[in-house]
């Protein structure tokens, strides 16, 4: 009875010692609560000790990385464990195992690191499985390996290194956490904290990829001794491209036809206006060249712009306004409430003078505007110009002005009848040309970095089309007036210039464009690299 006594009054005291020590510990570090929602309907473990944390990642040096991220999130939750509950494992724990299994639906080619131990975790997970502390944090490190990985992409300073200076979304993946605790089924797909356009191209990678493993995929041979083919020839060429095309879904059946009819005219089109190609119902060498690509090459087209999809912040397809440019698809878009208003062909910067990727904000129109020439086109080509020819500048309607040179308004412009400005340092802009011709070529990148416009009228009609006081009428005479007007837009449009090679439209078509800047490869060895 002694020894009881004795053995009580031990622990108390041993146990008052402990609680005081905690106490001293808490009052140093206070740590804040976060209450767990009710309707998780967790049952909390004892929150576990805070040192341990750091531990955990000395004993996993390759989930260093997310150590702050992981401290971060259970500081928030005051130590208390998060993917198990008194029961066991929860629900989202399997959830985000799956994800981490299927991530190269998700376009990435990456090794899990400790595969073995998180596989042995769930594999041999028994219902009244204890959980331990290591096998919690490795799940939340693994948590944030995915996130980085799937949502997030590559480090924005790898971005910028590659020419991309589009602004990149932020996002708290500590606090994305509690939404899809409250809600798992985020984890397959979210449109608010990834870009639409990445579930659409996932989508394809997943109907490429069984193309891929059925073998539907064999070179075309072509009749050498036949140049192009034309609606009624006949060959086995021809019923090779038809089966082609039906496994794309550019034609509706296979029929084995070796003859040129007219399904597999519309088919021809329709893969042509998808794929960058001047819209023709003949069968070209370069129709045959574009079809032959391997099945491997577009996979990795529509990997690399998954990416790409990853860095754009959700909430730009929310803007009221928004003007798109895509280089590898020499179009512009003007987006009303999401929805396309206008389209028109552009012609961008040719390889040595690259349109540079980036977003700021339309401010101004410029109606008849002269074009004050770079001082590097004065270098490279004026100055060389008037060497040969005394009156270089007259003909070429330009004029000196404070020690440069510019060309005065008027239909020969080089900037055309009006330009668009959204000041930016790279003294890009979109405007006008009077080279209408360019815009007929399949590859339009002839420009010196600036974004010529085929629809420009349309385009100032567009932006101005609530302002009463410019009418299409006042539009165009401004235009012609051959005197410089500027206007200053009541709302500032954001402009984002973007480089896409794939690209799923609003119907589901995917679209191919040519890698104008070979920017493509650069991408693809730094995702598989990582």
């Amino acid at each position: 009875m002694r020894k009881s006594l004795l053995f009580l009054i031990l622990f108390i005291f041993g146990l008052s010692l402990s609680i005081l020590s905690c106490k001293k510990d808490s009052d140093k570090n206070p740590k804040p609560v976060i209450a767990i929602k009710d309707s998780l309907k967790v049952k909390s473990l004892v929150p576990f000790d805070s040192t341990l944390v750091s531990s955990f990642f000395v004993k996993y040096p390759n989930l260093k990385k997310y150590q702050e991220e992981t401290t971060e999130l259970y500081r928030k939750r005051n130590y208390q464990y998060v993917w198990f509950d008194s029961k066991g494992m929860l629900e989202v724990s399997h959830l985000l195992y799956n994800k981490l299994n299927e991530m190269e639906d998700d376009g990435i080619q990456a090794t899990i690191p400790y595969k073995e131990k998180l596989d042995s975790l769930f594999q041999n997970h028994a219902e009244k499985y204890t959980a331990s502390i290591n096998d919690e944090l490795l799940i939340s490190s693994l948590y944030f390996f995915y996130t980085h990985k799937v949502l997030d992409g590559l480090d924005s300073k790898k971005t910028t290194e590659i020419g991309w200076y589009l602004p990149r979304k932020k996002v708290s993946y500590v606090d994305y956490l509690d939404s899809i605790i409250a809600k798992p089924s985020l984890i397959n797909k979210n449109e608010k904290k990834v870009l639409f356009e990445y579930y659409r191209l996932k989508e394809v990678l997943l109907k490429y990829r069984k193309i891929q493993k059925n073998n539907l995929w064999n070179p075309i041979t072509k009749d050498s001794t036949i140049l192009a083919f034309k609606p009624g020839d006949s060959s086995q060429t021809i019923a090779q491209i038809r089966q082609h095309l039906f496994v794309l879904g550019d034609i509706a059946a296979d029929s084995q036809n070796a003859v040129f009819d007219e399904a597999l005219a519309n088919g021809i089109t329709k893969y042509q206006n998808r794929n960058g190609l001047k819209a023709n119902k003949n069968i070209t060498e370069k129709l045959i060249a574009s079809l032959n690509i391997p099945i491997e090459d577009r996979i990795k087209t529509i990997m690399v712009n998954m990416e790409r999809s990853r860095w754009i912040d959700a909430d730009v397809a929310k803007s009221k306004e928004l003007i798109v440019v895509n280089i590898p698809a020499y179009q512009l878009t003007f987006f009303k409430e999401g929805k396309p208003v206008l389209i028109s062909n552009v012609v961008v910067g040719k390889a040595l003078n690259q349109t540079v990727i980036f977003s700021a904000d339309m401010r101004y129109i410029v109606f008849s505007p002269y074009w004050n020439v770079p001082t590097s086109i004065i270098t490279k080509e004026i100055k060389p110009g008037m060497a040969k020819n005394p009156n270089y500048l007259a003909q070429h309607n330009m004029e000196w002005n404070n020690g440069s040179v510019r060309q005065k308004p008027g239909p020969k412009n080089s900037l055309g009848l009006v330009k668009f400005l959204f000041p930016n340092s790279n003294s890009i802009y979109l405007h006008d040309t009077p080279s209408r011709n360019l815009f007929n070529e399949d590859k339009r990148a002839f420009s010196h970095g600036c974004v010529r416009v085929a629809k420009p009228k349309e385009l100032a009609m567009e932006i101005l089309k609530n302002d009463k006081s410019w009418t299409p009428e006042k539009i165009d005479a401004a235009m012609h007036k051959e005197k410089e007007t500027w206007y200053t837009l009541k709302n500032k449009i954001p402009v984002y210039i973007g480089y896409f090679t794939a690209w799923v439209d609003d119907a589901g078509t995917l679209h191919f464009y040519d890698d104008v800047y070979q920017r493509d490869d650069q991408l693809a060895t730094m995702l598989f690299e990582e």
